[in-house]
């Protein structure tokens, strides 16, 4: 179903592409048939399938009977607005008698079985009523079988043969037929059951297109104003057109009204009537969905008004929303739902963003199999489930802001969970550049937090934040786009990955490479001066790795300027910015910090000692230990 209504779209947006509307293209009108057609057979569909006696796993939302009379209601529709390409124009009585022949089937085949296994039929009580009504709904055949069988009638009369055969010849031999039947004698036209020649008469009144007959005969057999509507356009009026069909209807109803109880029979009726405006109005008392599906078909045929009302919505978008309403009542159908809410200007597409933003996710791994292995995907770095599903609808829809507050309610799970890759993938995605600093600021806080055991804190940061170096990659490379990246953000998630690999290095025993990171971060003013304690006091065990000198003196000398910057701007009252970090890690106040870094100052006068005694490097010009 929502394929049909996605080729609608298709379809309409092309044509305003092309400024051409769909009324005045002869493809156009195919392709609006073709789409009717397919809503018919979609009804079809439905009813066949409710139909079935099967087992189900949950029990249909409506019966059969339900979708029989969706299916009626289209296929009207179908027939009256969307003729077959150059039927526009032709009679219409064989098409409404085809249709009224589909749906309302009368007389039915087990009666004409039980007619026909009789030697004298004409002796039951249903004989004349079965052949009168294959008379008024054109089933020749059936007709024709019955009159042959009057061949044995008791009726010298019926049983002519020229008589017979003429009946069968129908309008072409109806005059003759009225003059032979009217030559019967009184008499002659009891055959001691009931009186044929009035049951025939009956039928001949048909042929001659008699209304005053039809309408008699109808009623007698129980029959509707739709019978007489189609009877009218095979016998009273033989080329009657579809435009002339509601000045006919109207008499008819005057006489024959619609059942106002029968919400089909209203629809049917307003649609022959020719007011598609209130045969929405009645489909939506039948069911919502008949009447988004009529009106968005209406609407590019220009039966309905397409300019917005007070409610700032068009007639279309009112029963299209009305329908998406229904569906978002269940939110297995989100997907759907927005399609449809899309489709409905700018009021619809901010229905459908709210719709968007409400989607469950389902990012956290599940018990069950399947939304497990949808979560593991997800946690391998693929677009999967629900948010492959939601990112995709945003890209058809043009509404990216909707997709980056998405990615930025993925990244919020992801942070929870400390899935802080993902979540700086996703953040950057969402182009959320404040977000991406506080994720980098919860991920140094993991090493603030951790235990005291500086070995294990630092070997637990690390593999923390090893899935966080990939997010780097994802930045954009280009200068134009890298200038839309905050550099303090840039910044602040390269520390953290660098501070990462600086332990991971420290860790795995690669001590010329951890004390390389090390200076290159200071070097490259990567890290932020709250950091600088913390490296300085990381870098004592490098300055005391007693194997090789992992320092030059002028590298010693750049650590010396970092602490000593530290010790004046705290001195001058600006603590709080150089030693904040370091006391928190030391579970101590300022002053514990400070006795921290007295044995940096310590191993740092240790280590140019050594460079001087072994020759390394020589006396940098600030050298003051």
């Amino acid at each position: 179903m929502s394929v049909i209504f996605a080729a609608a779209q298709t379809l309409l947006k092309a044509s305003r592409a092309k400024d051409v509307p769909l009324l005045q293209s002869e493809d156009g009108m195919k392709a609006l048939n073709k789409l009717a057609n397919d809503y018919v057979n979609f009804c079809k569909e439905c009813c066949m399938y409710a139909s079935r006696d099967i087992s189900r796993p949950e029990p249909l939302q409506f019966d059969a009977e339900h979708y029989r009379k969706l299916y009626t209601c289209f296929s009207l529709f179908s027939v009256l607005y969307l003729p077959e390409p150059g039927f526009e124009d032709v009679p219409v009585g064989d098409e409404l008698m085809e249709w009224l022949n589909t749906h309302f089937i009368e007389p039915s085949t087990q009666e004409g079985d039980d007619l026909s296994s009789q030697e004298r039929p004409w002796e039951d009580p249903a004989f004349w009523p079965y052949l009168t009504r294959t008379s008024l709904r054109g089933l020749s055949k059936a007709s024709a079988f019955f009159l042959d069988v009057l061949q044995n009638h008791p009726s010298s009369y019926l049983q002519e043969r020229d008589f017979a055969v003429a009946s069968r010849r129908w309008k072409g031999k109806v005059k003759t037929l009225r003059i032979e039947l009217d030559r019967v004698p009184e008499i002659e036209r009891e055959d001691g059951f009931e009186n044929w020649w009035d049951r025939f008469s009956d039928i001949v009144g048909i042929l001659e297109g008699r209304d005053d007959v039809i309408k008699k005969v109808c009623f007698e057999l129980g029959a509707d104003w739709k019978e007489v509507c189609a009877a009218w356009g095979i016998f009273v009026d033989t080329r009657l057109r579809r435009q002339d069909l509601p000045e006919v209807v109207s008499q008819i109803l005057d006489e024959m009204p619609s059942d106002p109880t029968d919400l089909e029979d209203m629809v049917h009726s307003s649609l022959l009537l020719g007011r598609p405006t209130q045969a929405l109005s009645e489909a939506a008392r039948l069911d919502v969905w008949l009447a988004a599906h009529f009106a968005d078909l209406m609407e590019p045929m220009e039966l309905i008004e397409s300019e917005p009302d007070d409610s700032e919505l068009t007639l279309r978008q009112q029963y299209v929303l009305a329908y998406a309403e229904y569906l978002r009542s269940d939110p297995a159908l989100w997907r759907i739902t927005v399609d449809y809410m899309y489709s409905c200007g700018d009021i619809g597409r901010e229905m459908g963003d709210q719709v968007l933003m409400r989607v469950p996710l389902r990012l956290k791994p599940p018990k069950d199999a399947e939304n497990g292995e949808e979560a593991a995907r997800i946690r391998s770095g693929q677009l999967a489930g629900a948010l492959k599903d939601i990112h995709e609808t945003c890209f058809e829809y043009k509404r990216e802001e909707i997709r980056r507050l998405v990615c930025k309610v993925a990244a919020q799970t992801f942070v929870q969970e400390k899935e802080y890759g993902l979540a700086i993938s996703y953040i950057t995605s969402a182009e959320d550049w404040p977000g991406l600093g506080r994720v980098v600021d919860l991920v140094l806080e993991e090493y603030v937090v951790q235990g005291k055991r500086s070995f294990h804190r630092a070997t637990n940061f690390a593999q923390l934040v090893s899935n966080i170096a990939p997010s780097l990659h994802n930045l954009p490379i280009d200068s134009a786009a890298r200038s839309s990246v905050p550099a303090v953000f840039q910044h602040r998630l390269m520390f953290a990955v660098r501070f990462a690999e600086f332990h991971q290095r420290r860790a795995s025993g690669d001590l010329a490479g951890a004390a390389s990171d090390l200076l290159s971060m200071f070097r490259d003013e990567t890290a932020p001066k709250s950091w600088w304690a913390v490296l300085l006091c990381d870098a004592v065990e490098l300055l005391q790795y007693s194997e090789t000198m992992l320092f030059t003196s002028s590298d010693a000398c750049l650590l010396v300027q970092k602490l000593e910057e530290i010790q004046i701007r705290a001195a001058q009252g600006a603590g709080d910015d150089y030693l904040a970090v370091l006391a928190r890690i030391a579970r101590g106040g300022e002053k514990h910090a400070v006795q921290r870094l007295q044995a940096v100052r310590l191993a740092l006068a240790r280590y140019y000692a050594r460079c001087g005694a072994i020759g390394v490097g020589g006396r940098p010009s600030g050298w003051s230990y």
